[in-house]
């Protein structure tokens, strides 16, 4: 939804519409940040308004980082 005025209130079923536009983009992979610069609000904002619609959020820094048991092996016997 790009072209909201910056600065104006989002009410009632405008933003039902935007939080529901959001949720849907955000679960299917967009971050916050890119949600936030491409409706030109925070990323307070975004944040706020998916949580107020439900959304079940990432967490930070993406995917969890493991060393793989090879690797490991790999890193003791040096």
């Amino acid at each position: 939804m790009p072209g909201l005025p910056k600065g104006q209130r989002i009410v009632g079923e405008a933003r039902e519409d935007l939080a529901s536009d959001l949720v849907r983009r955000y679960e299917k992979g967009a971050s916050i940040r890119e949600l936030a610069e491409s409706t030109g609000r925070s990323y307070g904002f975004v944040h706020r308004l998916l949580t107020d619609a439900g959304a079940n959020l990432r967490g930070r820094g993406g995917a969890t980082r493991r060393k793989s048991t090879t690797a490991a092996k790999s890193a003791k016997s040096r």
